[in-house]
């Protein structure tokens, strides 16, 4: 039998195991899977490499699935590659399975990145293949690995795809190879009643190298693939024009492909036949999980090629290595995620800045000691102040990523899907910036990264109404309240799947820094447009020690012997309430002022600790800039919080905090009042 006939027959395996699953978990997507085979196997058995003995090797190259609902196809592939048993497909979408509806990534069995929300999958790709370059950048073309991309025509309608188009193409990433499967079928309907434009040319336009073949083709598919390994200075997509439901048939042995009722339920729901789906395509209805000859055969050929390649591969390694020692040592540090040792009290900290320029003091640090640091903005890098990192380095171009800054565009949702990519391709630390109020575009790809738990920092500036004259338009009110939801939601892991950290002068923002980059799961620092007033010392230590408190998520900033209040508050506003608790003073009414940053890490600590911060029996009092209910958790239902409750306006954030009662006169009258209730 020919290569290609085995190749088929490799196809026809991966559509029967996907429609079978399907079938058995009564769910599922099995028409695209089916479509989709015939790439895939020979992908997995000629073209990706990888170490079949330890598949988290690092200069492995990676394959990113876009369209989750194909997963019996990834699923299938893996499995006849050996990563996967029978009983796992079998077991597709159950309670307690390694085979989810859609994959969530998994690296020791192949499964690089959780997909499902489509477009945001070959973002990540796109990411990890930046990462790529920059790792070769610093250690060498022996360690390059392409990144293959896998997506659909529902993909490629998301608008992220064309955040994803004009960068690879401007960066010229010859590393990035993606497979379009077009099929013209939807979920609902064909492609043509809703899209008509020339995808082909839409590339070419952004620079990509575009190959159109035919998708079940085994040799053009090879050629297309040889082509895009030979390309260095453009990204190539593969167009491949696939049959949905490819192979499936009725019971009495009638077609029933390029059907849309194939694309989400099993083929007997849809009207075909599974026994005869399964004979058609060469298999036993009666052993509809088999793995064919062909298979084991194919399978088994690449794993011993793949072994070999591994085996070549340490070799260069440990030469390069040996020739190399203190880059490799460095390389060692990145892919462990070691930080270098930053003295934090050495740190020249301005006073009474805004909180986002005391974060581009930290960055301008991080830019010098952080060698595997990548920050991006889109295109605010001069307001969110990320030119902090910047002005130490210089951003990536075509051909060149020897620096550690990407320009994203405005383009925040593939940014932050960019960011998911680098952080899952490993060796880096990726951290972005834009405005808080557009972190509305980017929260698919937040909740992502808190699945998936990655590290990575987002940096979002203009963290309240005092954006002043920009107007309602660019005034968060609501997104603390939405962000701080995340810090509810626990991972996998057991734990909150994100921090959140609004810190409340420089010196905190110096400290939430330090407790951002040391961790490992997403971290957000909402900042400050405006300047803030430094806190003051509650003890001996300085004002830097005391912020150090900020990784217990809340702590006391000023205190009285016996408070009659206890004022809560997170960012500016805990300044407003030091203003306030200092007017009640001299009415001589004690109160304690507290700060809590990261209700989520406060919440993580002792509960000894959270009672010595926020004393039962005493009435309390909060500030925000949000939504009340920002605080309603620290605050409670018996305390008073004062926020705000609609849109701003456009106005000098002075005037606005006249107007909206932010001021130290209006909480210490607010204070008094709520004292008479009590």
């Amino acid at each position: 039998m020919s290569t290609n006939s085995k190749l088929t027959r490799v196809a026809d395996n991966i559509r029967v195991l996907s429609a079978a699953m399907v079938e058995k978990a009564k769910s599922g997507h099995p028409g695209g899977a089916m479509g989709g085979a015939d790439f895939v196997a020979v992908l997995f058995t000629e073209f990706l490499r990888y170490d079949p003995d330890n598949m988290a090797y690092p200069y492995r190259d990676r394959f990113f699935l876009d369209p989750g609902h194909m997963s019996p196809m990834l699923y299938s592939t893996l499995a006849l590659a050996g990563h996967y048993s029978a009983e796992d497909l079998q077991s597709l979408r159950q309670w307690g399975s390694v085979t989810p509806g859609h994959p969530e990534v998994d690296v020791m069995r192949g499964v690089e990145n959780t997909s499902g929300p489509l477009g945001q999958g070959h973002a990540m790709a796109l990411g990890a293949a930046i990462a790529e370059r920059f790792m070769v950048a610093r250690f060498g073309e022996w360690m390059a690995h392409k990144t293959y991309a896998y997506i659909s025509d529902g993909g490629v309608e998301e608008e992220i795809s064309q955040g994803v188009g004009r960068i690879a193409g401007h960066l010229g990433l010859a590393n990035f190879i993606m497979y379009y499967d077009s099929n013209n079928i939807q979920l609902s309907t064909k492609v043509e009643e809703v899209d008509t434009e020339n995808v082909a040319q839409k590339y070419e336009a952004w620079g990509w190298n575009v190959l159109t073949v035919d998708g079940h083709d085994i040799d053009k598919l090879r050629e297309a693939l040889v082509v895009a390994h030979s390309e260095t200075v453009r990204p190539t997509v593969i167009i491949g024009r696939t049959t949905m439901g490819k192979g499936a048939v009725a019971a009495d042995g009638s077609c029933y492909e390029d059907k849309v009722s194939t694309h989400g339920q099993p083929l007997s729901a849809a009207g075909a036949d599974l026994a005869a789906t399964i004979r058609n395509l060469g298999g036993d209805p009666e052993q509809p999980f088999a793995f064919f000859e062909e298979s084991r055969e194919v399978f088994g050929a690449r794993r011993e090629a793949l072994k070999t390649w591994a085996a070549e591969q340490a070799k260069v390694e440990k030469s390069w290595r040996q020739s190399h020692k203190e880059l490799a040592h460095k390389l060692d540090k990145f892919l462990k995620g070691e930080l270098p040792e930053i003295d934090y009290k050495a740190v020249d900290m301005k006073a009474d800045v805004a909180t986002r320029a005391a974060s581009a003091t930290v960055l301008s640090l991080y830019g010098e000691k952080v060698e595997n640091m990548i920050v991006a903005s889109a295109d605010l890098s001069n307001s969110d102040k990320t030119d902090g990192f910047l002005k130490k380095t210089k951003a990536f171009t075509k051909g060149d990523f020897s620096g550690k800054f990407f320009q994203a565009g405005v383009s925040e949702l593939t940014m932050a899907c960019v960011m998911n990519g680098m952080a899952l391709h490993g060796g880096v630390i990726p951290a972005c910036g834009t405005f808080f109020v557009f972190s509305d575009y980017m929260k698919p790809a937040v909740r992502l990264a808190a699945l998936m738990r990655l590290h990575v920092v987002y940096i979002w500036t203009h963290d309240s109404f005092r954006v002043g004259e920009d107007g309602p338009t660019h005034q968060p009110i609501e997104h603390e309240a939405q962000i701080r939801l995340m810090e509810h939601l626990k991972n996998h892991h057991g734990e909150r799947s994100m921090v959140v950290l609004r810190p409340a002068d420089g010196e905190e923002t110096l400290m939430a820094w330090k407790t951002a980059i040391e961790e490992h799961r997403p971290v957000a620092l909402v900042l400050s447009r405006q300047n803030i007033k430094n806190l003051p010392t509650l003890s001996s230590k300085t004002r830097r020690e005391e912020a150090a408190q900020v990784s217990k998520g809340g702590y006391v900033v000023m205190d009285a012997a016996k408070p009659a209040a206890v004022l809560v508050a997170t960012g500016s506003e805990v300044a407003t309430l030091v203003e306030g608790a200092e007017l009640l003073a001299r009415e001589g009414i004690a109160v304690r002022v507290v700060n809590v940053p990261s209700e989520g890490l406060f919440r993580d600590q002792p509960k000894s600790y959270q009672e010595s911060v926020l004393p039962a029996g005493i009435v309390r009092y909060g500030l925000t800039s949000g939504l009340p209910v920002n605080l309603l958790g620290l605050v409670g239902d018996s305390g008073f919080i004062h926020g705000l409750d609609h849109f701003g306006f456009s106005a000098p954030y002075k005037v606005l905090d006249e107007k909206f009662g932010f001021n130290g006169e209006t909480v210490a009258a607010e204070v008094k009042n709520l004292l008479k209730k009590k």
